[in-house]
């Protein structure tokens, strides 16, 4: 087993679950969070069934005292956190007039705080130790106009933002970050009928598992900066 050790954000469901799996079956320590505790024992579960080490915590990554607790146990447990994978996010999928304060305030908490405070977190120990990996799953939506998603465009947006600067600030220290931009993928982020509608032209959530484990596996020299993924059939 490599001991290397792998914290995924937002791993009970979808793209985060999918990495959980990827990284585990490549011989990564992972150490999943979410909010929902019931989902994260399932994963958990099968992969010690299957002989390999994890742990689970619940962790809301919108609260700085959640994060910094979850990442102190993780770093108990295991010693250092080696790459953080901020996969946690949420959506709004309505017009700019529909959207209220709380629509803001929860995309924002969860998508660009969450992850400012994970960064954060982790950052600190990555630079004592010279090396490091931060791995953000962005969206096409950073950079792409979509209607009834300004929300959650400018939350990527400003992850994509944000990222790039940190990147520039920690290239000295060895740390790399990695932007993912996926573009449609079948996840509970979008509602049944859409889902249903175009099921056969999205990405499933392991091919951007995949992708991101490759960005993760590369020699120490390379840094994969962005990767832009989208349907063959393009956006939906």
């Amino acid at each position: 087993m490599n001991n290397k050790v792998v914290w995924i954000t937002g791993a009970s469901t979808g793209i985060g679950k999918e990495i959980a799996n990827a990284f585990s079956k490549a011989g990564y320590v992972v150490a999943v969070t979410a909010r929902r505790k019931s989902r994260l024992v399932n994963i958990v579960s099968e992969i010690k069934f299957a002989g390999r080490e994890a742990v689970a915590f619940v962790c809301n990554v919108a609260s700085e005292r959640s994060v910094h607790s979850t990442a102190k146990r993780i770093i108990e447990k295991y010693g250092k956190i080696d790459c953080l994978i901020n996969n946690a996010g949420v959506t709004s999928f309505k017009s700019f007039l529909d959207t209220k304060v709380y629509d803001y305030d929860y995309v924002m908490d969860i998508n660009l705080r969450g992850s400012f405070l994970c960064m954060k977190t982790v950052l600190k120990g990555m630079i004592k130790n010279r090396k490091g990996h931060i791995i953000n799953i962005l969206s096409v939506a950073a950079n792409t106009v979509y209607d009834n998603s300004s929300i959650y465009s400018a939350s990527k947006a400003g992850m994509l933002a944000m990222s790039n600067s940190v990147r520039n600030e920690v290239r000295k220290y060895n740390i790399k970050v990695t932007n993912i931009l996926p573009g449609a993928v079948e996840t509970a982020m979008w509602d049944a009928k859409t889902r249903q509608k175009y099921k056969n032209r999205m990405m499933a959530p392991e091919d951007i598992a995949h992708i991101v484990l490759q960005a993760f596996e590369q020699p120490k020299r390379v840094l994969v900066e962005d990767i832009i993924i989208r349907p063959v059939k393009g956006d939906i």
